[in-house]
């Protein structure tokens, strides 16, 4: 009977070293897998940190570029100056009237929102030159400026359904379509509350209304 006691000890004692054996493989491929998620969490901490500090950098650049505020310029020279020195500019041409006392409203709102845009109004009556090279026929009309160059408009209202009733967030939409500004998803500064909505008797206006002012 000791053959069999001490055959079944061995095995015993076999089976126990390598339970150990795969014990100890698998807390070293743990304590492998803990050091690497840990390496990677810092990685990925660096990364935001780099990141965190280039976009401080670039809200720098953009405010002493004059971005974050809704500015209006008064001659066709300070426009080419403007739009020199900004990769993204929505400038409003106006006329005191309603419609375009509408657009700034939401011009005011989007350029809090976006500060990686310069946001711009200049008063068409007082700018034929500009207007004319522009080919601006109808007001209020935004000009859509990348890299110095006029790439596309917004006349009117006919592209926000129509109506001067239209939301900050279908301007910011369209904007965002042309690139001249992100999508909500990247805006660089917190939203503003909700703007009430308000009606007028037209949602648009031509360059020659006359149109007295509503309040």
């Amino acid at each position: 009977m000791a053959a069999p006691v001490a055959i079944q000890k061995a095995l015993e004692d076999s089976l126990a070293t390598v339970a150990k054996a795969v014990e100890d493989q698998l807390d070293d491929e743990l304590a492998k897998l803990d050091k690497l998620e840990e390496d990677d969490l810092e990685k990925l901490r660096e990364r935001r940190i780099q990141q965190m500090k280039k976009q401080a950098t670039m809200r720098q650049q953009w405010l002493a570029q004059g971005h974050g505020d809704y500015q209006e310029i008064f001659s066709e020279k300070d426009f080419f100056a403007k739009v020199k020195t900004s990769d993204r500019v929505v400038c409003h041409f106006y006329r005191e009237n309603w419609p375009c006392k509408v657009m700034d409203k939401h011009l005011l709102d989007l350029s809090k929102q976006h500060l990686e845009t310069k946001f711009l109004k200049i008063n068409a009556e007082k700018s034929p030159f500009l207007t004319e090279r522009l080919k601006i026929f109808m007001l209020p009309t935004l000009a859509l400026v990348k890299k110095g160059k006029v790439e596309d408009y917004v006349v009117g209202f006919d592209e926000l359904g129509g109506k001067d009733d239209f939301s900050t967030e279908e301007l910011e939409d369209r904007l965002a379509k042309s690139a001249v500004l992100h999508g909500p998803e990247g805006r660089v500064m917190r939203p503003v509350a909700a703007q009430a909505k308000r009606s007028v008797r037209q949602g648009s206006s031509s360059y020659g209304d006359n149109s007295d002012d509503e309040d």
